[in-house]
């Protein structure tokens, strides 16, 4: 019982923070909310709620930190779209006493940026980027309640332009090992611009609520994962401001917004983020993901394709775990996730 207030105490510690950031458009630190795993974006997202030794996923769901995780590094590396590239490193400790913890150095590059005036005549370059420096930390309150919180010190670079935020992550997960059942709920990016690029324009951060659930099957290899996004905003629709005509002779507008329980029903999806894990063997995991959202905004009905689907695998060799997943976001390409861990105690046979 006594555990549960501290539980609760945790929370309400933090929840009043949350009206600082709001989620709307034109956010600061966009690429905070940008999946850094291999293993979560093949599940389709970024926040899962598995509880087991895997250092990556408590990069955002810092509740998931545990003792596993003691001497890890895992490093996280994402061939994005045109010259932008964006990974991660992090390391697993522990003190007794305190916690566990995991120290993180997020980056995305966007590339290099030419000079030009109004003829066209190039005369430099520049670039641009945005940096993350985070202390995760987590502790059990009992066998099944673990809360987590990350720390983070952000900083963004673009051409003469820079800014820095300060931000929390607060998570809780319920395990239950004998039913290898798990479920989070996290509240992210609650924190505020520093220094704004500009004086007179201070941008809020991407705030969003998310829960996750993931259950192992008993009687085979397989575990589910439920996600949850954005709950703090049920309506994610927008309008379109493209016309479809019905046929090529007839331009006249139409309306493809469903209503009802159509519309609810949609509503509804936009929420969720469906994933399976396979693990046929010891040393390999195969994983699929779908995500209704990213399919709505960003499929052309005209044109089969796979968008808002996502797979990968993960297989150990050695002393290492190596996962690789593809995420098709749209027709013409999809980007490429790789995370490599090992445990440091392993090579000092320890």
């Amino acid at each position: 019982m006594q555990s549960r207030f501290y539980y609760l105490a945790f929370l309400s510690l933090f929840l009043p923070l949350c009206g600082i950031s709001q989620s709307e458009t034109g956010s600061s630190y966009a690429f905070l909310n940008l999946p850094y795993s291999a293993r979560s974006i093949a599940l389709g997202g970024d926040f899962v709620s598995i509880y087991d030794g895997d250092l990556s996923l408590a990069l955002a769901n810092p509740s998931l930190i545990n003792g596993q995780m003691n001497q890890n590094i895992q490093l996280n590396f994402v061939d994005y779209f045109s010259d932008i590239n964006y990974g991660s490193a992090s390391y697993g400790f522990q003190y007794k006493n305190l916690g566990n913890f995991a120290a993180s150095i997020q980056f995305i590059d966007y590339g290099e940026f030419s000079y030009a005036n109004e003829t066209g005549e190039r005369y430099g370059t520049f670039g641009a980027g945005d940096y993350a420096a985070t202390l995760g930390w987590s502790r059990a309150l009992d066998t099944t309640f673990y809360i987590g919180a990350n720390l983070k010190a952000l900083y963004s670079n673009y051409e003469s332009y820079n800014s820095f935020g300060l931000a929390v992550d607060v998570a809780a997960t319920y395990w239950l090992a004998e039913k290898k059942f798990s479920a989070s709920i996290l509240f992210r990016n609650i924190g505020s611009q520093l220094k704004a690029y500009t004086p007179d324009t201070r941008e809020p951060l991407p705030f969003e609520i998310q829960a996750a659930l993931s259950k192992e099957l008993a009687h085979l290899p397989l575990r589910i994962s439920v996600i949850f996004t954005n709950l703090q905003k049920w309506d994610l629709t927008y309008s379109s401001l493209i016309t479809e005509p019905t046929n090529l002779f007839d331009d006249t507008e139409t309306s493809t917004t469903p209503s009802g329980i159509n519309s609810f029903a949609d509503k509804l999806m936009r929420h969720i983020v469906f994933g399976a894990e396979l693990k046929p063997i010891k040393y390999l995991s195969v994983r699929v993901g779908y995500n209704y959202l990213k399919r709505k905004e960003m499929t052309i009905p005209t044109k089969l394709s796979t968008v808002g689907f996502s797979w990968g695998f993960g297989v150990n060799i050695y002393k290492f775990n190596i996962n690789y997943a593809r995420n098709a976001q749209h027709l013409t390409a999809s980007p490429n996730y790789l995370s490599i861990s090992t445990n440091l105690s392993s090579f000092s046979g320890k």
